[in-house]
């Protein structure tokens, strides 16, 4: 049966760099027009951490050789990635779609999402965007005054604000767009974070978490399913352990139990699977995925990945 699905790609889906970007995201696009073939109505979101990052290295090192161009925030710096992600993205779907003899509009939508000045975030930082560093080279980011983390045992990356999201500014025209049977890509990058000011919407010095942006996006389009993407092919606990264990399916609880139990690592399961909780026990009917990109097309079918439902 026909679903509507809101997609969050993980960042394996689009590659570290543009050369890797234009590769990566042609297989993305096969998986995901596997879908659309299916009949399933698709909206798709992306992160963006080595995108947003290679930007702000780019801009910051412009604005040190030449003080007449003012450092780009992070939020322009979002904004930037929304657009060169988009262009690939939505060049590859429409290309895959017409190899498959079907002729559906594809556009992506510069997203806007709104956070609150007060989260508590703002105080911690603990985003992970960029390359990965060796703790050298994460030291000297430290001393130059920029936050670092170590990143699941993958190495050191600079790390920003990560505030939830409150609202998507540009929903109705993503609704339109979906609903007129259109393919859209946005928030991209978690969406550009923006503080609202009376009318005036302000950029944010943060990253939104695009999995939790997803989760809002799909419930505001009223989505039938949220799969989240990622590099395995379903969650598992006591991950990389002899004793560890594949997941087929989750409810709530349980994985809020395995929360507590330091199951999932911050800044990488743990948010999918909040995001898939939260999803998931927003509405009865409601199913969240997460599994590797290639079986998408399985998961929905429930051959493989891990499921949270109620």
């Amino acid at each position: 049966m026909p679903k509507k699905i809101v997609i969050a790609l993980g960042g394996n889906a689009l590659g570290n760099n543009l050369p890797e970007q234009m590769i990566a995201v042609k297989q993305t696009a096969k998986a995901i027009v596997d879908l659309i073939e299916e009949g399933h109505q698709v909206v798709i979101a992306h992160g963006n951490g080595p995108q947003v990052g290679m930007i702000n290295v780019a801009m910051t090192t412009l604005s040190r050789e030449d003080p007449s161009h003012p450092m780009a925030p992070m939020s322009v710096c979002t904004a930037m990635s929304q657009g060169y992600i988009g262009y690939d993205l939505q060049n590859s779907l429409r290309e895959e779609l017409l190899n498959r003899g079907m002729d559906k509009p594809v556009a992506t939508v510069l997203t806007q999402v709104e956070v609150n000045g007060e989260d508590p975030a703002f105080q911690k930082p603990t985003k992970p965007i960029g390359a990965f560093m060796t703790e050298a080279e994460a030291e000297e980011m430290r001393r130059r005054g920029n936050a670092v983390m170590e990143d699941a045992g993958r190495g050191w990356r600079r790390c920003v604000a990560s505030p939830r999201p409150i609202s998507i500014i540009e929903i109705e025209t993503i609704r339109a767009m979906s609903d007129a049977g259109q393919i859209v890509v946005a928030c991209g990058g978690g969406g550009i974070p923006v503080i609202r000011e009376g009318n005036h919407l302000r950029g944010a010095g943060a990253v939104i978490d695009k999995d939790f942006a997803s989760e809002l996006l799909a419930e505001e389009l009223d989505a039938d399913s949220l799969i989240i993407l990622t590099a395995v092919e379903k969650v598992a606990v006591n991950f990389g352990k002899p004793d560890q264990k594949w997941l087929d399916s989750m409810t709530p609880d349980q994985a809020r139990t395995y929360e507590q139990e330091g199951q999932f690592a911050p800044g990488s399961m743990l948010p999918k699977v909040q995001a898939a909780v939260k999803f998931a026990e927003s509405k009865a009917s409601r199913t969240a995925l997460i599994t590797f990109l290639e079986k998408a097309r399985d998961g929905i079918a429930g051959k493989t990945g891990t499921a949270i439902c109620q």
